[in-house]
């Protein structure tokens, strides 16, 4: 697949081997943050922006949560990466040797028992290939790095230590953003993803989502969020198994309907085979 496709961080970053799994082809285009991300998709500087949503380990990216409802962008794709955490010193270093590990405040979490075993300090970095370029820069065989083998390659460090994340099944879903919506069954398992609003009222909640639960329709992700900073307005953000034109699905989404308002539907997509 051809065209520009935007992530946050520099080369090397678990976001660039995303985009290499998830749309191999497409030129890559490295942004300092998630706004930009956003910016670039929507302005059309970039065909596509691949966002990182949340970490099987550390949890959801609270950042992203809140920047994607209003973005005004369209969730096409997913896609589950598995994130193996190296330890990455300059060529002549070895593991004795280092005494602080740069990453990003999300990674540090996922191998916080391998750092705490080999008395190794962990320093927060604004991302984790910005953390190795750095540490190739420097030359200080005490710097470590914590990021990806395609980090290694790209600022010339040695893996010191492989696949130190305390969790092996340690994986990131990411969420390939366009500025089109496509809503078409492209695979047989599909997700959709919607936001609403409910009304501050008792047992609002309960009675919106009622109809998922009667009609079979799996939810997998429910988020809330203010209003315009208001405490008496609250948007949630879904996840659900289907397509809106599945019989069920087109049900539970009518019995929502009745009891909300706002409804979104941010994207219809194949459901990652990684999803399990």
């Amino acid at each position: 697949m051809t065209g520009r496709i935007a992530f946050q961080g520099e080369l090397g970053a678990y976001s660039h081997q995303a985009c290499q799994q998830a749309r191999p082809g497409m030129e890559v285009v490295p942004c300092t943050t998630f706004e930009d991300v956003v910016e670039a998709t929507r302005s059309g500087a970039v065909d596509l922006g691949m966002l990182a949503v949340e970490n099987s380990t550390y949890g959801r990216v609270a950042d992203v949560h809140s920047l994607l409802p209003k973005s005004g962008l369209h969730i096409v794709d997913e896609a589950f990466v598995r994130v193996h955490v190296n330890l990455l010193g300059v060529q002549d270093a070895t593991l004795a040797d280092v005494r602080e590990a740069h990453g990003h405040v999300v990674i540090l979490p996922q191998c916080a028992q391998f750092l705490r075993s080999h008395g190794i300090l962990g320093r927060v970095s604004s991302d984790n290939a910005r953390a190795a370029r750095e540490v190739a820069e420097a030359g200080d065989k005490t710097r470590a790095a914590l990021a990806s083998e395609l980090a290694a390659e790209i600022y010339g460090l040695k893996v010191l230590a492989p696949q130190i994340e305390d969790q092996k099944n340690n994986t990131t879903r990411f969420l390939v953003m366009s500025r089109e919506a496509d809503h078409s069954r492209r695979a047989a398992q599909m997700i959709t993803t919607f936001t609403f609003q409910v009304r501050n009222i008792p047992a609002a909640l309960y009675k919106a989502l009622g109809g998922f639960a009667t009609n079979g329709v799996n939810m997998t992700k429910l988020e809330s969020y203010m209003v315009g900073g208001s405490f008496i307005a609250t948007e949630f953000y879904a996840d659900i198994e289907g397509h809106p034109d599945d019989a069920n699905v087109a049900l539970a989404l009518e019995e929502l309907r009745y009891f909300t308002h706002n409804i979104t539907i941010m994207g219809v997509y194949p459901s990652d085979r990684a999803r399990g």
